[in-house]
């Protein structure tokens, strides 16, 4: 691209993990890069690459039309958006603050859509734009401990698909990407929230699986293939609605297509034993043997 042909960038959630990733690709791939997250001090980085910074709050409706500002107040445009800022919060229903329910609402749901209602208008006056939603396969599929998580997740795959339509007369594109498994913050978050809240619980035998599927996001896929998909959606003079990474995700949400209700419960409840079990052996302590 030549300097007049840069493509102009807001990435959400660019502090860390995911976020932080795909602001790095859209550099690499020649994109005028403005990261938005609270943690600005954890940006240092992307800035030194050649990335503007902002500080965002996707909670704080004032810090979101500042951010949006001084891009438009800078750039002139907003060619992209990319909706990265979220976070899993675990625990059982009924043991979940309905507070934390809400913030997590707040984060995942309510600041992603905000975000896409403040860059709309220049987008569609431009008669283009891009707004990429990272959702997850957690917005397809379901499991236990993580009820308020999915719920939002839902959520984005639903707006997502009303903005879509809504604004494809206007040459706008609404992309959805769903991350499977993905080394990042996010699980430790979960498991911290998790464990939170699940020390009174009535849901123990269910929380120890979670606890440990989350405890094992060692060999978990690199955010790599989440900045993938980005870019790739947007190279494409028409990009594909979903975009799932990596190949894991699609698997379970197309078993989660295929397989009615009841198997899948079936299905998840076994996952869960086997991870009781696995978790229970790793627990207990080594025997030894008596002396002689």
């Amino acid at each position: 691209m030549t300097t007049n042909e840069r493509r102009v960038a807001l990435v959400t959630g660019a502090s860390a993990g995911i976020g932080k990733t795909i602001a790095q690709r859209l550099l690499r791939d020649g994109w005028i890069v403005y990261g938005g997250a609270r943690r600005v001090e954890q940006m240092r980085d992307l800035e030194a690459a050649g990335a503007r910074i902002v500080k965002l709050d996707v909670t704080d409706d004032a810090s979101m039309q500042a951010a949006v500002a001084a891009v438009l107040g800078r750039e002139g445009r907003i060619d992209a958006l990319v909706n990265s800022a979220g976070y899993g919060s675990y625990g059982a229903l009924e043991d979940v603050a309905i507070a934390e329910a809400r913030r997590q609402f707040d984060v995942n749901v309510f600041g992603l859509v905000r975000m896409a209602q403040l860059v709309l208008p220049g987008m569609r006056a431009a008669r283009r734009g891009t707004i990429i939603n990272i959702s997850s396969m957690g917005g397809r599929i379901w499991m236990p401990i993580g009820g308020w998580y999915h719920a939002t997740k839902h959520a984005v795959e639903v707006l997502s698909d009303a903005l879509r339509v809504e604004t494809r007369p206007f040459g706008v594109d609404v992309v959805v990407i769903q991350p499977g498994a993905i080394a990042s913050e996010w699980a430790g978050v979960a498991a911290r929230t998790l464990a939170a809240s699940a020390a009174t619980s009535a849901y123990g035998d269910q929380i120890a699986p979670m606890a440990a599927i989350l405890g094992d996001y060692g060999k978990a896929a690199s955010p790599e293939v989440v900045a993938d998909a980005v870019g790739k959606a947007l190279a494409a003079r028409r990009p594909k609605r979903r975009y799932a990474a990596p190949f894991e995700s699609r698997m379970l949400m197309f078993m989660r297509w295929l397989l009615p209700d009841w198997a899948w419960e079936r299905m998840v409840a076994r996952e869960m034993r086997t991870r009781a079990k696995s978790a229970a052996r790793a627990a207990k302590p080594p025997t030894t043997a008596a002396a002689a």
